[in-house]
């Protein structure tokens, strides 16, 4: 599903325009982007959180010419699913 099929899916299920689910949507993922930026987690209850984590530095190698190279610190944005959100993808076996 791309962002396109997504806010049609939303306008279906809000009753909303088009228009109005696309700017909705658009806001929030903004708003998401921005916080985790810099440095809050943003949690959605059921759903997931995400959050910036750090990446340690580590020694890599070039595949060209397989020399040894040092790979610095570097952040990395997360996501976590929620409980809710990872039973529904995969239920719990009985």
């Amino acid at each position: 599903m791309n962002k396109g099929e997504l806010v049609d899916a939303v306008a279906e299920k809000a009753s909303v325009t088009k228009k109005q689910a696309d700017a909705v949507l658009t806001a929030a993922l903004e708003t998401i982007v921005e916080a985790v930026s810099s440095g809050d987690k943003v949690t959605l209850v059921g759903f997931g959180s995400f959050e910036s984590r750090e990446r340690k530095a580590r020694e890599g190698r070039n595949p060209k010419t397989n020399e040894k190279m040092l790979i610095p610190e570097t952040k990395v944005p997360a996501f976590s699913a929620g409980k809710m959100f990872r039973e529904k993808v995969a239920p719990p076996k009985l």
